[in-house]
């Protein structure tokens, strides 16, 4: 089960998380919603597009300037407070994996935290216990934040995936956290080559397998662009291929850029399984 802000998610519904940057160089929009306007009109258009979660970072993931926690806090805070009182039913989430940064956001009304970065900061997972926040509990590889991988090497990395992920759920529902507000995410790019990234897409089930809800977060990256060899904005279609898989191996959250496209993909996989009627049916009765 997968219940957020009150919300519960049936088990056949695919849940659309959607990327709102507020970062001046985002590897994807550089920049485009840093500023409060922009990034406000995004998160409307992906509300109406079909977005269930907002996903807010303040950080970029790859390397770059510093940004402190403070400025983090600054980027983010406010923002969270302002889409909480405009949306007021959608659910938000906050890319950090800061503990201090996580309290300031829940303070603000966040429900959600994304922690990508693995555990790095064990205080994490006690902010969102003491807030009655979800976690979304992702395998980094031991990689420091905001660092790419360098002759990472498993002998097994499904195996280490579920070894980190399992692990960090059990110690955040040990904590207090809510089972039901937990997800694992199997961290596509982060401590990986693009091969552990596709190993760990075609391995997907044994994830699903564990009963805890799956969170993909395939929206551009560099696995795409290097097993097709296509720049970030040629990357749609390959980022739409490894969402079909995704689902149709039982992924339930889906973090991307690009709402409207992912939706299509996602309601044909669930109408292919059937899991859901298709939105007509006129062929072959007229």
């Amino acid at each position: 089960m997968l219940r957020l802000r009150g919300r519960e998610f049936g088990p056949q519904e695919p849940v659309i998380m959607a990327i709102v940057n507020r970062t001046p160089d985002s590897f994807y929009d550089q920049g485009a919603t840093f500023l409060d306007q922009p990034a406000l009109a995004r998160v409307e258009q992906a509300v109406a597009e079909g977005a269930a979660i907002i996903d807010i970072g303040g950080v970029k993931a790859g390397p770059g300037d510093e940004v402190t926690a403070e400025e983090e806090a600054r980027r983010t805070v406010g923002f969270v407070a302002e889409v909480r009182q405009r949306f007021p039913d959608v659910i938000i989430s906050v890319d950090t994996w800061r503990a201090e940064v996580g309290a300031a956001v829940c303070e603000a009304g966040a429900d959600l935290l994304n922690d990508a970065w693995g555990g790095v900061d064990p205080g994490l997972a006690e902010v969102a216990a003491r807030y009655g926040a979800g976690l979304v509990c992702t395998h980094a590889g031991g990689a420091r934040p905001r660092t790419r991988p360098h002759r990472v090497t498993y002998d097994d990395v499904m195996a280490d995936i579920l070894d980190v992920t399992l692990g960090l759920a059990e110690r955040a529902v040990s904590l207090g956290v809510p089972r039901h507000s937990v997800l694992i995410d199997p961290g596509h790019d982060f401590g990986k080559s693009t091969r552990h990234s596709l190993e760990a897409t075609r391995r997907l089930g044994e994830m699903v397998a564990t009963g805890w809800p799956v969170l993909v977060s395939l929206s551009n990256k560099d696995f795409v662009g290097e097993t097709l060899d296509r720049p970030v904005k040629e990357r749609l279609i390959g980022t739409l291929a490894a969402t079909a898989v995704s689902a149709w191996l039982g992924a339930r959250v889906y973090r991307v850029h690009e709402v409207t496209e992912t939706k299509q993909v996602l309601d044909m996989v669930a109408s292919i399984a059937g899991h859901c009627p298709p939105a007509v049916g006129r062929r072959g009765l007229a």
